[in-house]
């Protein structure tokens, strides 16, 4: 295409190409045979001489066990067939050592046993597993870190919210199942509509922590792209649309998309399957449900998204949070936000400043879920 706006499907890929550039590049160099990985074989191939010759010259303090030391150290840095060369130099250094420690001359309380043999092989059966799932995957050990904390600020920065024009405050809080550092559900946002509308979208994709973050990963950068590039109307059946044609076992998720008007306060909340938003008004005190009706993202093509309407007056507040919040086992749904609006009720008077992380610790701190709470209010 040329000139003109740039369509929604082109956005959209440009964002995944970013995402998926920035998973390849923590990794894809080392596997393509940078030198360091010859720096660290080299390294290790000069320890294993070094640990037999203390081994022989001083067995009491030198045992030849140690040779594990660089095995260790090669089934995390090493690709599987330079691993293979680490271990012929390992395997020739415990003939040496058996030899030199069985001689009467030497010092005989510390001898190569077939224990220390078996303890060897062990731990260079476990290196090589490990050498072999990393080159499978292509995440090096001394790059998946840094790979996974590039990916764990991406998913932070796109869920972060705009700020808004004055006499409006937003809170948002994320906590993963677990204590993990990655979690299933996630928020996107952004003002459209020339800044007069804020549009959010908060999605919790089935499954939770590590197991569901690929995927929230993937459907944030999707649903980023959409977001403000298509009329409101028509984003959860985009959405709905991109789930299908990924064909996932567990391909579905629930979704609420928030658009407000930041001059009026009117508001549409449209829903894929996701629990109803709560509305504090403040002439009456009480919490009102907004449930709007729509089926589950993935689940069948065509479906239909029928909006709620509401306005956010001086003094009301708008919550909208996902059921790891207020659903568990031992708690129904009606409990859990009986509960919620009650521990809600003591942040009316300080306009619910740092009240989202809060109210998740009082709800919902030791639920073994993803949590994420959303409050928009208005001053």
């Amino acid at each position: 295409m040329t000139g003109g706006a740039e369509t929604p499907t082109a956005r959209m890929r440009k964002r995944l190409h970013r995402v998926r550039t920035s998973v390849r590049k923590a990794g894809v160099d080392y596997f393509r045979g940078d030198g360091s990985d010859w720096l660290a074989l080299t390294a290790l191939l000069l320890a294993v001489p070094a640990l037999t010759f203390g081994t022989v010259a001083n067995p009491e303090w030198c045992d030849p066990a140690a040779l594990v030391l660089p095995i260790v150290a090669g089934g995390l840095l090493l690709r599987p067939a330079s691993l293979l060369g680490l271990y012929a130099a390992s395997a020739a250094a415990l003939i040496v050592e058996s030899a030199a420690l069985d001689d009467p001359g030497s010092y005989g309380a510390d001898r190569v046993t077939p224990g220390t043999i078996l303890v060897v092989a062990a731990v260079g059966f476990l290196g090589l597993l490990i050498a072999q799932f990393r080159s499978r995957v292509g995440v090096p050990w001394r790059r998946g870190g840094t790979m996974l904390f590039d990916l764990r600020e991406r998913i932070r920065v796109q869920s972060k919210l705009p700020k808004l024009p004055r006499g409006w405050h937003r809170e948002m809080a994320l906590r993963p199942a677990g204590g993990q550092s990655f979690s299933g559900d996630f928020v996107v946002a952004g003002r459209t509509n020339g800044g007069r509308t804020l549009e959010v979208v908060l999605t919790d994709v089935s499954g939770k922590g590590m197991d569901a973050a690929s995927r929230a990963l993937l459907l944030s950068g999707a649903f980023g792209g959409l977001l403000g590039s298509l009329p409101p109307p028509q984003f959860l059946p985009a959405a709905n649309a991109y789930l299908l044609r990924q064909d996932w076992d567990e391909g579905f998720a629930t979704s609420v998309h928030l658009v407000l008007d930041l001059d009026s306060g009117d508001y549409e909340l449209l829903s894929a399957g996701h629990l109803p938003g709560l509305q504090l008004s403040a002439g009456t005190g009480r919490w009102e449900e907004k449930a709007a009706e729509g089926p589950l993202l993935g689940v069948y093509d065509g479906a239909r998204f029928d909006p709620v309407k509401g306005t956010l007056r001086p003094g009301d507040v708008l919550m909208l949070f996902t059921d790891g919040l207020v659903e568990t086992a031992e708690r129904d749904l009606t409990e859990g936000m009986d509960r919620l609006t009650g521990e809600a009720d003591r942040y009316v008077a300080s306009g619910f400043h740092g009240a989202a992380w809060h109210l998740i610790e009082a709800v919902a701190k030791d639920v073994n879920d993803d949590r994420a709470l959303l409050l928009i209010c208005r001053d």
